[in-house]
């Protein structure tokens, strides 16, 4: 086995952020961490961040062990944010369990994080359905197969299923999921975190505060 020490000499010198970041101004910033959120969204859209509605998805499984993976964002509404899956996934069975998550999103070209922590609600059969309909045919497919995450003999099995699950959806118009699950993620706190070449991190941190939110700036 190769030493593990090798890693540090693998990643010395490798930047950690990048020369030029956008300002960020905590006194300026609004009321509301939603409306921040969607301002650094169309800031990084608009300045060709790699997927910045990709997010880290965090929750809890039976073992009271934490569990992580990359999701995309849905939506963002008055109530949260919104992420989707299948019920009988891992990650549905989690939040079934305990219906609470944490939700990171990393945009390294502009140095910027946002943490959101809250509790999981589900989407109604509508919301859910509409969700499913605007899949690509063959996601689509991969739900109705069902067994997510399950251990598979080989990919041919998943191509022949994932067929078969086509077949299906082009008979049928309108063919719904009984699992497809839309999460919304309400927040109790959320946090924006804007990188510094020295360190000197800026935190904003809004928490819940009766109706409104809190604002206070974090130790680097």
């Amino acid at each position: 086995m190769s030493d593990p020490g090798r890693i540090r000499d693998i990643v010395r010198g490798v930047p950690v952020f990048p020369d030029e970041m956008p300002p960020f101004d905590p006194a300026a910033s609004p009321e509301s961490p939603i409306e921040l959120f969607v301002e650094w969204l169309q800031r990084a859209v608009a300045d060709g961040v790699a997927a910045p509605h990709a997010v880290n998805l965090a929750t809890v499984g039976d073992d009271g062990l934490p569990d992580a993976r990359v999701v995309i964002l849905k939506d963002l509404t008055s109530a949260g944010w919104q992420v989707a899956s299948s019920s009988d996934s891992p990650k549905g069975r989690q939040l079934a369990q305990h219906p609470a998550a944490a939700l990171t999103f990393f945009w390294p070209e502009a140095g910027r994080q946002v943490r959101i922590r809250g509790a999981v609600s589900t989407g109604t059969t509508q919301e859910n359905d509409a969700d499913f309909q605007r899949r690509h045919p063959v996601a689509r497919a991969l739900v109705l197969a069902g067994a997510q995450s399950t251990v598979v003999r080989s990919r041919d099995d998943v191509d022949a299923a994932v067929a078969d699950q086509v077949r299906r959806l082009e008979a049928t118009d309108g063919l719904a999921s009984t699992t497809w699950t839309v999460f919304t993620v309400a927040p109790d706190a959320v946090e924006f975190w804007q990188a510094d070449q020295e360190r000197r991190h800026t935190r904003l941190r809004y928490s819940r505060s009766g109706e409104g939110w809190r604002r206070e700036l974090l130790w680097p």
